[in-house]
């Protein structure tokens, strides 16, 4: 059994696990070799946990069965937006295991943060996707729409990004991709 739900202490580990894991396979021609071959889950872990400590909006994806800790197969956050220009709330992260992806988990990790965006006040919401991330169509099959571009530096290189919205959030909260 799968389920979506908010992110637990216990979860940093595999939070971080997942980060490393998409990242590398994800941004492997469009990140520097050198920053993702870096990427320690050890050191996002803490971060991770830090996040959940303060109550972040960090919600997963946690396969469960046997009685063991839960895998975790995919996560997302979500925060108050850092530029108001673009929307009131900000889905910071989503990532999804290869393995486990296009079975609906990423539309629902995507949901998760729009209400927890929805229950802040928010009533509109943005994410910003690396221009050449291969999920980044996803984004408008689930309603977004392409606001903004820009750049972000990732291991001293200025690399492409997009900006989609979801204004109302509601076109998010019910998009059913």
């Amino acid at each position: 059994m799968i389920a979506i739900r908010r992110a637990r202490l216990s979860d940093a580990a595999g939070i971080a696990a997942v980060h490393v894991a998409t990242w590398r396979n994800a941004y492997a021609n469009v990140l520097p070799e050198a920053f993702l071959a870096g990427l320690s889950s050890s050191r996002l872990a803490g971060y991770y946990e830090h996040g959940i400590r303060l109550g972040l909006g960090l919600h997963v994806a946690a396969a469960y069965g046997n009685g063991t800790q839960p895998a975790i197969l995919g996560f997302s956050s979500a925060c108050r937006s850092r530029n108001k220009t673009l929307a009131e709330g900000e889905v910071e992260t989503l990532y999804v295991l290869d393995d486990y992806r296009d079975q609906g988990l990423g539309g629902q990790l995507l949901r998760a943060s729009a209400k927890h965006l929805a229950q802040l006040g928010c009533r509109s919401a943005y994410a910003w996707v690396l221009r050449d991330n291969p999920a980044r169509y996803f984004y408008t099959r689930m309603g977004g729409k392409h606001i903004a571009s820009g750049t972000t530096i990732v291991g001293g290189e200025d690399i492409p990004q997009t900006a989609f919205a979801w204004d109302p959030i509601e076109t998010l909260l019910d998009v059913n991709a």
